[in-house]
């Protein structure tokens, strides 16, 4: 079973240099081709904003942001569309760091962040219009639970949209398991599990992607890029940290290519 606490450490331990490669957002990457010139934080931009378009944002709706990271994604849907974002984690350091830039921004009142353990909220039924899911999901000990939870807290008639990872092939499972590993993922659905299991939890889906080749299949290209920003990187947290950091994430290259796919869902909770 993973620790919500366990969690907590794994992004504290890994997120203020993440935050530096990718601009406080600490999801994937989106690039068309190994021509595509688009700088790193603009190519993981990219991700924030195909998952975001498709909830269908509205001015002044309330939106949880499940597993916020450093909050630039939030930050993001306030400044964008007016909407009024919580943002939960159970990341101290994601916590600090999202309100901190939230103020930078001018966007505190509409964008708040608090520790929050998705598998049981503290908010009462039907809170929200919408919930954002970008790479948490994969982190919870389980998927029905958390599903069910993010449910209950979506007025009828709301909508959720999400990405993860996803198994794309099951040869070569050694791979796969040193990838699980590193991201501390208990299970890696495939597409139509994680179909499966949005409908069990009583959405309705109403579109989904696996746009793997242009995300996990970009490794390769997301190496050369952050190498770009080694030496600025090293200069403010020191050689040592960033070769620690470069050793926790070896395992999640070990996948090949098309091993390891990338969905993102949107689904609806049917009106009463």
């Amino acid at each position: 079973m993973v620790d919500p606490a366990d969690i907590g450490v794994h992004y504290d331990e890994r997120s203020p240099i993440g935050d530096e490669f990718r601009n406080g957002q600490m999801h994937m990457w989106y690039w068309y081709d190994d021509q595509d010139a688009t700088p790193l934080k603009d190519a993981v931009h990219r991700i924030s904003r195909k998952v975001t378009e498709t909830l269908g944002l509205r001015p002044g709706e309330r939106v949880l942001d499940a597993g916020c990271g450093p909050g630039e994604t939030a930050i993001y849907l306030a400044r964008t569309y007016g909407v009024h974002v919580t943002g939960v984690t159970v990341s101290a350091f994601e916590i600090a760091k999202a309100q901190e830039r939230a103020a930078a921004n001018g966007v505190a009142g509409r964008a708040r962040f608090e520790y929050g353990d998705f598998m049981a909220l503290s908010y009462p039924d039907d809170s929200f219009d919408a919930v954002l899911a970008l790479e948490s999901l994969q982190n919870a000990p389980d998927l029905r639970q958390v599903l069910g939870e993010l449910f209950r807290v979506l007025r009828p008639g709301g909508r959720i949209s999400f990405s993860d990872f996803s198994l794309e092939s099951a040869a070569d499972p050694a791979r796969v398991a040193k990838f699980m590993d590193t991201l501390r993922l208990r299970e890696l659905p495939t597409l139509a599990e994680w179909i499966a299991y949005t409908r069990e939890a009583g959405f309705q889906v109403e579109e989904y992607t696996q746009c793997g080749p242009r995300v996990f299949g970009k490794k390769t290209k997301y190496l050369r890029a952050a190498m770009e920003d080694r030496e600025s990187i090293a200069a403010k947290f020191g050689e040592e940290a960033l070769t620690e950091f470069s050793r926790r994430h070896l395992g999640f290259f070990a996948p090949r290519k098309d091993q390891i796919g990338y969905v993102i869902m949107s689904a609806r909770k049917p009106a009463r």
